[in-house]
């Protein structure tokens, strides 16, 4: 979900921002869900996405090395990846911590900095919605669409 939402702002911010998405528990190549699809539909200013086209892809090496950033929704997305991808753990960090906790008016670098140097915090997760009925789907999706919005804030420049 975050990966859209975050294509959106950029879009509508035009703000260059190159975004892959990936999981860090995924069977590789599967589609989206349709709670997931229903939910990102409900919120209006993502607009006309092509979610029938998503599939599912792992978080690999490729990918750690080409990001500047890797976001996780929960403390466990983050601990996943400073475990399995050691040589790139300064890079991750949980989307609502960051938000949180990165310093205001200072360069991205020195903002996810300070962010990483934090322990994960599981009072910060969006709560993953498997299992979960329409609503809790919904749910999520706006926490992560607040999120999102205030990411692009404290990163704009």
């Amino acid at each position: 979900m975050l990966g859209y939402m975050l294509t959106t702002l950029a879009h509508t911010n035009e703000v260059n921002w190159k975004l892959r998405s990936a999981g860090t528990h995924v069977i590789e190549g599967s589609a989206m869900s349709s709670r997931t699809r229903d939910a990102l539909w409900s919120i209006d200013e993502l607009g006309d996405h092509h979610y029938a086209g998503h599939r599912s892809h792992q978080l690999d090496e490729e990918d750690v090395e080409w990001a500047s950033v890797i976001l996780g929704a929960e403390a466990d997305h983050v601990n996943f990846v400073r475990r399995h991808f050691a040589a790139h753990q300064n890079k991750a960090v949980g989307l609502h911590q960051f938000v949180r906790y990165a310093p205001l008016d200072i360069p991205f670098g020195e903002q996810l900095a300070t962010v990483v140097a934090m322990e994960p915090d599981a009072n910060f997760d969006v709560d993953d919605p498997a299992g979960g009925d329409d609503a809790t789907y919904r749910a999520c999706a706006n926490e992560l669409w607040e999120l999102a919005q205030a990411f692009a804030a404290v990163v704009a420049d």
